[in-house]
């Protein structure tokens, strides 16, 4: 079984834990982190809100049914969704973009390779 780190995301009075294998996790609390130093810089009428990255932890245990862990991947593609769908003309959302998509083509790798190995295609 794969070690997972979960990231705790807030967005107002939101809360989301982000399930990410160990080795990723850091990855994506510094992706937020440089997400949210360059989102100031965008002129896009409709920038997306982005949770702020609160803390990591080893392990997630929940004390209500209704909550749960985001799947990495799923979160990734989330985020690339929102990103993707800025119409930006003076800032290179591209870079950022670049970062994004190289983090979620690490997760959907990684994910397959897992698959693979637990002998599920």
């Amino acid at each position: 079984m794969a070690k997972m780190r979960y990231i705790l995301f807030q967005l107002g009075s939101d809360w989301e834990f982000v399930e990410m294998p160990a080795e990723y996790a850091y990855q994506l609390s510094a992706l937020n982190l440089r997400l949210h130093k360059e989102i100031s810089k965008l002129t896009a009428e409709r920038v997306p809100k982005l949770p702020v990255a609160i803390a990591e932890c080893e392990r997630l245990e929940l004390l209500q049914e209704e909550a749960g862990a985001v799947n990495g991947l799923e979160y990734m593609n989330r985020l690339e969704q929102a990103f993707a769908g800025i119409q930006e003309e003076h800032y290179p959302l591209i870079a950022l973009l670049t970062e994004i998509r190289a983090l979620q083509a690490q997760m959907e790798q990684w994910y397959e390779a897992e698959a693979e190995a637990a002998g599920i295609q």
